[in-house]
């Protein structure tokens, strides 16, 4: 299994502890996703950001859920290659 994350870029000038809003699922559990495909986007300081599939596979597990926050480093799904 390899998660996917939001990339670590985004978080760079964000105050530790902050949360992201996760806003929109762009594919569902058992769908094939490619590499660099839009799994979902999110919220950060009032950004909205695209988490990416980091390789091409299945989205096996979705771990975070629309109106739900996410940490930096946090997985918010797992794709199966």
């Amino acid at each position: 299994m390899i998660n996917a994350t939001m990339a670590d870029t985004v978080w760079d000038d964000v105050e530790e502890g902050t949360e992201a809003l996760l806003q929109d699922w762009q594919a569902k559990e058992g769908d094939a996703v490619a590499a660099g495909q839009v799994l979902v986007l999110a919220e950060l300081v009032k950004t909205t950001h695209e988490i990416v599939a980091p390789k091409a596979g299945r989205l096996a597990r979705i771990l975070v859920r629309e109106g739900d926050t996410f940490g930096r480093g946090q997985a918010v799904a797992e794709i199966e290659e």
